[in-house]
């Protein structure tokens, strides 16, 4: 004789699927809900000349700006040359792009202190009058 299916076990075993079901979306949906790290700003500078130079660009020297702002100086392995770039979160700007005011207007804005001369002599740099 065959046996009958129960209604309410059936409903049991249903209703703990779902459950389960809803706990494992649950799950997915949290874990996939945190933001991924950001990159800090040189990991971000580095990109950023990569994508505008090519992948042997690389920082020479970089300063903190105001803000998210990178300030610094950037070349290609190989190259003496180096080239002034002010990175923000959006953007990356050279000193020698077409538009040098924007990036002179830029760089005064983010990192007002860098390019700058030293105000004062220091003992190191000056001669000794004799």
């Amino acid at each position: 004789m065959a046996r009958r299916l129960n209604v309410q076990r059936l409903m049991l075993v249903m209703a703990a699927l779902v459950l389960a079901l809803g706990g494992v979306c649950a799950w997915v949906i949290y874990d996939n809900a945190r933001p991924a790290p950001q990159p800090t700003a040189g990991e971000r500078a580095v990109r950023q000349l990569r994508e505008q130079r090519g992948p042997t660009a690389e920082v020479r020297y970089a300063e903190a700006g105001r803000g998210r702002a990178l300030c610094g100086y950037a070349g290609v392995r190989g190259q003496a040359t180096a080239v002034a770039f002010v990175s923000r979160p959006n953007r990356i700007l050279f000193s020698d792009d077409p538009m040098p005011v924007e990036f002179r207007e830029v760089q005064q804005r983010f990192c007002p202190a860098f390019l700058a001369q030293p105000s004062a002599s220091n003992s190191v740099n000056s001669v000794p009058a004799s």
